[in-house]
């Protein structure tokens, strides 16, 4: 392996604005699918409604089933100055580790909508804090809070998605097989299947589920000098026993995305335990060993989810096969395109 594999800078690449998608393709399945065979070095330029063309013979499917909650809220402090509070992750049952755009401190009350108030107890190194969230003065558990934001909240697009979200977006940005609340994030490669698409692949293909709940980290570009010194950020995870048997069988699986990899793969390298907080970082140095196959889309520079895709080709096809992406005009991003690596 190259020293270049290992430096951040490597990663980068100049992405011209106009293919940063901000809408997702209708209907999903009609986005365009990259599909890059490994056997024969051949690229395949498709539509996402060929993908069971391209599938190997005797694949398992893993996909992500957590849903992406309303964890945007506009709210105010009691002498009226403006908050935006984006939740990444519950901590435990009354602690939610959140963002906060607008100057707080400790014991700062911040009022929403619904006599909804979020009162902060700590400010974390990172830039995140911790809150705990109540509605006339009850403290309220994360499972009670998901209902009331489900009705004030917003969906929190992407940064890069320079736009508010719309009425659509509660639905585009969600999965068809969206179930298990708690992300923050959309596990993107699985926005491109249709009910019907999704049904068919089912029917063709063993499958199972896993959750991880997909947090803000997600989006947080590498930033130290060598990728191996990045912190990388925890999710919360479930496996599915139907899922656990086919991690413990012999079976070539195809991972649906970043975020069922990273799943797949912590339970392989960590004992396979089937529930709790995974932190893995995939890259050149530290490849994946259960899974075959992997359905992505295409991510940003210098990000986590870039070298997770080095990890299966190595960084000089990552370069390449972005090259050839940029070339041929495919959207990018969340609401972007798709690549199928087999």
């Amino acid at each position: 392996m190259s020293n270049a594999e290992l430096l951040t800078s490597s990663y980068d690449f100049t992405l011209p604005s106009e293919l940063i998608a901000t809408h997702p393709a209708h209907p999903r399945d009609h986005a365009k699918l990259l599909v890059y065979d490994r056997t024969t070095d051949k690229i395949t330029h498709a539509y996402f409604y060929d993908l069971e063309k391209f599938i190997p013979k005797d694949c398992a499917l893993i996909f992500n089933d957590t849903k992406v909650i309303k964890a945007r809220l506009f709210g105010h402090k009691p002498s009226g100055g403006k908050i935006e509070l984006l939740i990444n992750r519950p901590l435990n049952a009354n602690d939610i580790n959140v963002y906060i755009r607008g100057k707080v401190k400790i014991e700062t009350h911040i009022e929403f909508d619904e006599s909804l108030v979020a009162v902060v107890k700590e400010l974390k190194d990172d830039g995140s804090r911790v809150v705990n969230f109540l509605q006339n003065n009850k403290l309220l558990r994360f499972e009670d809070l998901l209902p009331i934001i489900e009705r004030i909240g917003h969906i929190p697009l992407p940064p890069y998605i320079q736009r508010e979200d719309s009425e659509e977006d509660a639905s585009e940005y969600q999965t068809v097989f969206a179930r298990a609340e708690g992300a923050v994030a959309a596990p993107t490669a699985s926005l491109h299947f249709t009910p019907e698409q999704h049904e068919r692949i089912c029917k063709k293909f063993n499958h199972a589920f896993v959750t991880l709940h997909v947090g803000s980290g997600t989006f947080k570009p590498v930033e130290t000098e060598v990728i191996t010194d990045h912190p990388m950020h925890s999710e919360y995870y479930d496996i599915s026993n139907a899922a656990k048997d086919i991690l413990d069988s012999a079976q070539d699986i195809l991972s649906i995305g970043t975020t069922s990899t990273r799943t797949i793969e912590f339970y392989e390298k960590h004992g396979k335990v089937q529930r709790g907080e995974a932190n893995l970082f995939l890259h050149p140095n530290n490849k994946p060993s259960r899974v075959n196959h992997l359905l992505t889309n295409f991510h940003l520079p210098k990000s986590t989810l870039l070298m997770l895709v080095a990890s299966f080709v190595g960084l000089e096809k990552t370069q390449e096969l972005y090259t050839e992406a940029i070339k041929e005009k495919y959207r990018f991003y969340s609401y972007g395109d798709a690549m199928l690596i087999i």
